[in-house]
């Protein structure tokens, strides 16, 4: 049976968490942001689901934890929603563990920011698995598909 953080019966809560990059269509400016992040904060917490949310030189990139099968329908809409194109799986996990970004109900970080979050988080991190995970993000906001991010 399913609580707000997962399956009942293991230590500590369980967690799935997805990562994904896409593309943003031509047209997609501050107000369209403004939009998807209310929109975020609106429906988020009665579904369980916290994370981030990075946008810079037409690319999304959001981290989403929470109750699978939520998250699993927030993507088929994030798939359908015509503002994103290319949509990429970067990391899933399904794990007993605490939320990396508890407060945040999906908070909208600067490009310039993404760095400074993700090493704060990989810091705090207490699971080597997440850390590994950040690790590699990070890696990939260096050298990767993730570079432009910080170019914007």
């Amino acid at each position: 049976m399913q609580n707000d953080e997962g399956y009942f019966g293991h230590s500590g809560p369980m967690l799935y968490n997805l990562v994904y990059c896409s593309r943003a269509e031509n047209g997609v400016d501050a107000e369209s942001i403004s939009k998807i992040i209310a929109a975020a904060k609106h429906h988020n917490p009665r579904f369980g689901i916290t994370g981030l949310l990075v946008y810079g030189s037409g690319i999304f990139f959001q981290w989403l934890e929470g109750p699978r099968d939520n998250i699993i329908n927030l993507m088929k809409i994030i798939a359908a929603d015509p503002r994103h194109s290319s949509v990429v799986l970067l990391s899933e996990e399904n794990e007993v563990r605490e939320r990396l970004f508890p407060e945040w109900d999906m908070e909208l970080v600067e490009s310039e920011d993404i760095r400074d979050v993700l090493m704060d988080a990989k810091e705090q991190a207490t699971d080597k698995k997440q850390q590994q995970i950040l690790a590699q993000l990070l890696d990939e906001l260096d050298t990767g598909s993730l570079g432009e991010l910080k170019n914007t």
